[in-house]
Formats: structure tokens, sequence, C-alpha cells
């Protein structure tokens, strides 16, 4: 979750005093006068803790007001605190980052963790107002089916009939993602063209009626759910922040189809690669993605040109591209060839590095793609290595530290190597057991092994070294450093001596800002 720093600077609070509420709002604005008494008398209430200078709420402002309006059709309220007018009241709720979002039932409060669109705010809250299974009638049956996206119903004989208990357990465990129901009604079973006992999943997209497949008898909650969680994905659909975790909770790799959103022909790219899409499920998923907005992320991708539409699958757990050749016309025959040759571990991974440098004149090995199996796999050498982005904040304030390491044991290269890795710059080598998922990362390989041990401490010079001298399997022994004896001071007969006033030290102050 993107949030904003609680810290603000005086002018920015001063323009707090310039945000008024709209008196036609249906979001209720608590203070810390009502706050109490308004959640605890509500049996479900959605509060965001807010600032007005912050960017991320003002994006999330008209999503949730539209949620508000719809909600209150359902008697569910959604709520805001400004933090800035309350700011003891945020403090004492936990409030660390805007927006922060906590959803209220009786007064007691747990954290939101859905979406932040105003379509995902209301299905999120109309899934905590609903008990984990509810019961379906004639009455409610044809609504309750349409209620979300996904909606889960099971056709029992009766509230105790096999497998009610573990799809139960599946329904309280995925309540806030899915929508569930039991009936035993015989006569909504028959409509729905089931015989009981069966589970049914009914969705928005794609086939909008699919029934398990297997017989239920002696059925385990896992299967329920990873049966609901594979349904769940569209055959093809946009992939953006809102959804991305579904698609990388999942152990298929993902294949984009990057296309411009403005093209006229951007429909037709989309439904030529469905087919494939649909045929290729089982093993892969597939989505679109606006080329122009997430730019970025196909060059992340090695997608190298701005040529639209382009094709790529990612091997999402182990963080490997196979872009499509960008200079061919990208053909549905050449996409589903592409598939094919990647399902059959045909395809080599495209690997970005940057040059491998001429010199190594640095106390600090720089590591490039092309040479980090050569320069790290050397069993002769205890290697520490320092995985960076350039952009990184905490990556900047080690550097300092992280070069002093280099200086310390630049005597004893040919021992102990010290490096760096730019990570968005720079893939690894499949060879390589492990991926980045943040920065800076520190880990250290002994000489003689294959095997990394991951950096855990304070980033202090001192608890590195102390690192490395329990870690490191060759000498760290350093060179003694000849000190030069001082030359006598001879006295100039002819000018007189004057004594030199020589200032007294001071100490630095650093503040926690600059560390």
């Amino acid at each position: 979750m993107r949030l904003c720093s609680l810290s603000a600077s005086a002018s920015i609070l001063a323009l707090a005093s310039l945000v008024f509420a709209d008196a036609t709002s249906d979001v209720i604005s608590l203070t810390a006068k009502n706050f109490e008494e308004s959640v605890s008398t509500e049996p479900l209430m959605l509060v965001e803790f807010f600032a007005p200078w912050c960017g991320h709420c003002k994006a999330l402002a008209p999503h949730y007001e539209e949620a508000a309006t719809a909600l209150k059709e359902k008697n569910i309220k959604l709520a805001k605190v400004d933090c800035v007018e309350e700011g003891e009241l945020c403090q004492n709720k936990g409030v660390q980052g805007y927006p922060t979002l906590k959803v209220y039932k009786n007064g007691e409060s747990t954290d939101y963790n859905g979406p932040r669109k105003a379509d995902g705010i209301i299905s999120y809250m109309v899934k905590q107002s609903l008990p984990a299974v509810s019961e379906v009638t004639a009455a409610n049956h044809d609504q309750f089916k349409t209620e979300d996206k996904v909606v889960v119903v099971a056709y029992l004989p009766s509230t105790t009939s096999e497998p009610a208990p573990v799809f139960s357990a599946a329904a309280e465990k995925h309540r806030d993602d899915y929508l569930f129901g039991l009936t035993t009604d015989e006569t909504l079973a028959e409509a729905a063209g089931v015989k009981p006992p069966a589970i049914v999943v009914y969705r928005s997209f794609d086939e909008p009626q699919t029934e398990f497949p297997y017989p239920i008898s002696g059925l385990k909650a896992e299967e329920i759910t990873d049966w609901v969680k594979e349904l769940a994905i569209p055959v093809i659909d946009e992939v953006s922040g809102e959804n991305y975790a579904v698609y990388a909770g999942s152990s298929k790799p993902l294949a984009y189809l990057f296309v411009d959103p403005t093209s006229e022909d951007k429909d037709a790219h989309i439904d030529a690669i469905r087919p494939i899409a649909k045929k290729y499920k089982s093993q892969m998923n597939f989505v679109w993605i606006d080329a122009i907005k997430f730019g970025d992320h196909g060059r992340a991708l090695n997608l190298a040109q701005t040529n639209w539409p382009s094709f790529v699958v990612q091997d999402l757990a182990k963080q490997l591209k196979y872009p499509l050749d960008q200079n061919k016309e990208l053909t549905p025959e050449l996409a589903e060839a592409w598939v094919e040759q990647y399902l059959a571990g045909k395809l080599e991974p495209s690997l970005k590095s940057e040059p491998v440098p001429e010199f190594q004149d640095e106390s600090v090995y720089v590591l490039v793609g092309k040479n980090f199996e050569e320069a790290v796999f050397d069993d002769s050498l205890d290697v520490f290595v320092e995985f960076y982005a350039t952009w990184c904040g905490h990556c900047k304030r080690l550097k300092p530290i992280w070069d002093s390491l280099g200086d310390k044991y630049a005597p004893i290269k040919d021992k102990l190597r010290i490096a760096k890795f730019e990570a968005t710059e720079n893939d690894l080598p499949t060879s390589v057991p492990f991926r980045i998922q943040g920065f800076p990362t520190l880990k250290f390989k002994p000489a003689g092994s294959k095997e990394f041990v991951d950096y855990e401490g304070d980033r202090s010079l001192e608890s590195l070294i102390e690192f490395i001298e329990a870690n490191a399997k060759n000498s760290l022994e350093l060179p003694e450093t000849p000190v030069d004896e001082p030359a006598p001071v001879v006295a100039d007969e002819e000018a007189p001596q004057t004594p030199v006033s020589v200032p007294p030290a001071t100490e630095t102050e650093i503040t926690h800002e600059e560390l």
C-alpha cells in the first residue's frame, strides 16, 4: 500500500483551513467528539483517515464518494477523519500513513485490505455486511447470483449435508474475496440445472455459470478455494495496480499484451489473443496492459522499443522475462508459437545487462548481469554483494558506508570481494537461486560455496565488519600499514618561531533526517 508521509510543513498545515466539507456528500465527517459514538452504534462502517494535502487521498476521494452513495442504499456507511484537524485522534487510532482505511463493526476495527476504486470498495463492504455463507432462497436467488463478479453457491439437501462444513470453512477464509451462499431449496437447484449436492460459481465475465466438475463427497476446503481462484481470473483482462496481486499470487506464468489504448485496433488485438488465452488458460494467465501508462513496466520486462502491440511472457516466481521480438509484426500465430515454445521449455530468458566495466578501479567491485557468475561464483573468494537501485533513498544512505567497507578490505581483494549490483538495470542469471524483492538487499557468498547468506543486521560499518568476520572462509588479516616517522623540526635561526593557534575540535550534530 502506498502511503503519504505523516509529516507536513507549516504552510501545508495552514492550507487545511481552506478545505471545507461538501454539504451534499454521503461521506460522514467524524471528529474526536463524535467518533466513538458513531462507530460503536453502527453494525458496519468504513472509515478513511486522510490528510487534505495527500495525493493518494485526493485520488481516492471521488471513488470513496461514489461508493458511499451506492452503499447508502444498503445501510452501509462510509466516514472520514481529517488527520490535520484531528491529529490526536488519528494518533490514538494508530494511523501511520495516509490514507488509512479501517472497517468498524460495532466499534471493533480491522484493517481494510480491499481495492481503492468505487466498485471494489462497494464489493468489499457488501461482503463484510453478510455472513461468511449467506442463506439463498427463492426470493433472493436471482439477485444473489449477480451481487459480485464471483459468487459461489452450494446446492445441498440440508445445511449439514456434506460438504457443508468445508464449504463454510472455505467461505470464512475467503469472505473478503468472494460471495458464498447455500440453499436447500430443490426447486432452485432444478432451475440452476444441477443435482444436489453441487457447487456452482456464477461470474459476471467469461462463462457465467460453472459447476464443480467432480463428485463433491470428501471435498476439502482447499480444493474449493483453488477451484474458485482459478475461475476468478478471466481468460484475458486488463491488468493494473487494482488486480495485479491476483496474478502475482498465482503459480502460473503471466503473458502480457502491451497495447496503445488510443489505437483504433486495440480491441481487435485483444480479441485476436483471446482464443489463445482460452486454449492455454490452465497453464498460463493472460492480460492486456496500457503500454502508454505502464511503459516503465514494459522496459522492466525488457521491451526495449515502443512498438505496440508487443507480447511478453514472464515467469513471476523466478522473475524471468521472455519478450517476443519487437521487430516482428505481432500476429496470433506468432504469439501462440511463442507460448508453446515457452511451455515446452525451449525459450531462453532475456537477461538485461549493463556493459561489463573495462576497468575495476574502485574498491567496490561493479557487478553487471554479464559478469555476475564469473565474479561471484569464484570459489577462491568470499563475496559480499549489495543489490541496489539508483533511485533508492536507503541505498543512497548506505553508499558511503559500503564504500568505506570496500576501502577497508581493498588490500585483500584477492580473498574478499566487496561488490555492488544495480538490480533495476541488470537481471540475475538463471543460475542464481534467488530474486531481489527490495532494496538494498545484502548477501554474502562464502569462498568454496555457491550458497548465499542473508545479511539482516543494521547498516553500520561496525556491524557489516562483524558479519564478514563471522562468515568469511578466507583469512581477513590485513597487511600492516607502515607509519612514517615525523621529520625532526629544525628551527630557522633567522626567523622567529610564531606559535600556531589551533581551534578546538567541534562535534557536528547529525539529524535523523540525514540518517
